[in-house]
């Protein structure tokens, strides 16, 4: 790809977008200047304007019908939650009987931790990379201390290379196939979300299962961001959020796969609940628990339909767009980012996320040179000229311009104010 400096080339690139008409799906923030600059969709999506309306209704049907509306709404409550099967399904690469929308994702990734990590005295450790998102450490540190493992020795913690930012694929494969036959499970994420790193999903499942072990992800930062194949790649299980790329709103319903050749066929631990239940009898009230085949076995309550609606309403953009055309449109907003950071900025800012772009997705994480506490200030100033985007400690600015909703001249009216900012502060 290649780009031009000026300001009448990012009006070209939004001219000539195919994708630029899914800008007018979403209510874009303001400021007292007009529309931020809104870089934030790896924190939290913008809303979809349809989101009222789906919310609006299942309000109405709740007024008008009541209890009837499990069966005689407009979008019944019964069979709400399987509205967005095959939507998931899409998204994520999957089967439609290997995706549930349920709970948040550390709810989920504890779900999947009771029936996947199976520990024995000789097979026990949990491989994970340094800096993973805290919640995800939270849990299999309590999970290990639950077995009765020590996390400070169980839980293996795999950093980069002094002077780098990143891990490679390499790196983690042999770091895979040194535990060897201590090694119970390995929980990484599609996309890291401090760096912006995208890895090698299917290397890594594959790694992991030629050592023994279960591989997990975590997607938080790689649905709706990046094209996923969960089945094709042998994922063991993924869970994932939906308020940050999915822009199903604020704690929104996350998401869950479990891999057909466990879904339909598995007879091992699991905490049951009654929505996870043969659907044919839930509602004989049998004592014994009879799970459904597929990720929807591993679902405890009846879905809240208010924090669904938001979801299906996302979700329907997406299958719209599709994943191949928003991921070729966020590798060009990428590129046209750091094209800019490179000529304008190179002296100023450092990006840390990979420059290969298979290996990130929307985000690019960025370090200012000098003190964090200029960098702070710098990020103040961004907020205050209109610009939202993502402050990490110590000393990071995650961007991401989302190809749903973000334009090439928001790109280029960011680093303009970047280096405006940077220069003023001189």
């Amino acid at each position: 790809m290649s780009f031009r400096a000026d300001a009448a080339f990012a009006t070209h690139l939004d001219q000539d977008d195919p994708l630029a008409h899914y800008r007018d799906k979403f209510h874009i923030p303001h400021y007292a200047e007009g529309e931020e600059i809104y870089l934030c969709g790896n924190s939290l999506g913008l809303q979809p304007k349809t989101v009222e309306r789906f919310l609006r209704e299942e309000l109405e049907d709740w007024q008008r019908l009541a209890v009837k509306a499990h069966f005689a709404g407009r979008r019944p409550w019964m069979p709400y939650h399987e509205l967005l099967t095959a939507k998931t399904a899409h998204l994520v690469g999957a089967e439609l009987q290997e995706v549930v929308n349920m709970n948040s994702l550390t709810a989920n990734l504890h779900l999947m931790l009771v029936s996947f990590y199976r520990p024995t005295q000789a097979r026990h450790r949990i491989l994970i990379e340094r800096g993973a998102f805290p919640s995800d450490r939270y849990a299999l540190a309590s999970q290990l201390r639950f077995h009765g493992f020590d996390p400070g020795v169980n839980l293996v913690e795999l950093a980069p290379q002094k002077g780098r930012a990143t891990l490679n694929t390499g790196e983690i494969e042999a770091a895979i196939r040194a535990e060897g036959e201590q090694l119970a499970l390995v929980l990484l994420p599609g996309v890291q979300y401090y760096s912006g790193q995208a890895f090698d999903i299917e290397r890594l499942a594959r790694a992991a299962h030629s050592a023994g072990a279960v591989a997990g992800f975590d997607l938080a930062h790689a649905a709706g961001n990046l094209p996923l194949k969960l089945h094709n790649w042998n994922v063991d299980f993924a869970v994932w959020c939906s308020y940050k790329y999915l822009n199903a709103g604020p704690g929104a319903v996350a998401g869950c796969f479990v891999h057909a050749r466990h879904a339909c066929v598995f007879d091992g631990p699991r905490f049951a609940g009654w929505w996870g239940h043969d659907k044919t009898t839930r509602f004989r009230m049998h004592p014994e628990f009879v799970p459904m085949e597929g990720a929807e076995g591993w679902q405890l309550s009846n879905p809240p339909i208010l924090a669904l609606a938001p979801l299906l309403a996302s979700l329907e953009i997406f299958e719209e767009a599709g994943m191949q055309g928003l991921r070729e449109k966020s590798l060009r907003l990428t590129g046209y980012l750091e094209f800019l950071l490179d000529l304008r900025l190179a002296d100023e800012v450092e990006i840390l996320t990979p420059r290969n772009p298979a290996e990130r997705g929307c985000q690019l994480s960025l370090r200012l040179r000098g003190s964090t506490q200029r960098a702070r200030e710098v990020f103040r100033q961004l907020e205050a000229h209109g610009v939202t985007a993502d402050w990490r400690e110590p000393d990071v600015i995650r961007v991401a311009p989302v190809p749903l909703y973000n334009t090439y001249t928001d790109v280029y009216r960011f680093v303009d104010l970047l280096k405006a900012v940077l220069r003023a502060g001189k």
